[in-house]
């Protein structure tokens, strides 16, 4: 039953992690997201497309207007997902 409950709790923690793409992503499909029209992103399309092929996910310093926001990148199988979140 211990082992039974330490499998389930390894499987949970690993689901969380992000994983690297199968397919890396092109920089089209971040151009798509609207991220570099919309907000002035401190990073290159290039050090984005680095760590999001990568590592999965990356979360970058931006300004909308005058307001500070971090927004976070995720690579699932149907392309490249956007959250937005105030500082």
């Amino acid at each position: 039953m211990k082992s039974l409950s330490a499998l389930f709790l390894v499987l949970c923690i690993s689901a969380a992690c992000s994983l690297p793409p199968e397919k890396p992503f092109t920089k089209d499909q971040l151009y798509k997201t609207g991220i570099y029209t919309y907000f002035t992103v401190e990073d290159s399309p290039e050090s984005v497309l680095s760590a999001i092929n990568k590592d999965g996910e990356v979360v970058l310093n931006a300004k909308y207007r005058n307001r500070d926001v971090w927004i976070k990148l995720l690579g699932k199988l149907e392309g490249i997902t956007v959250q937005i979140i105030e500082k």
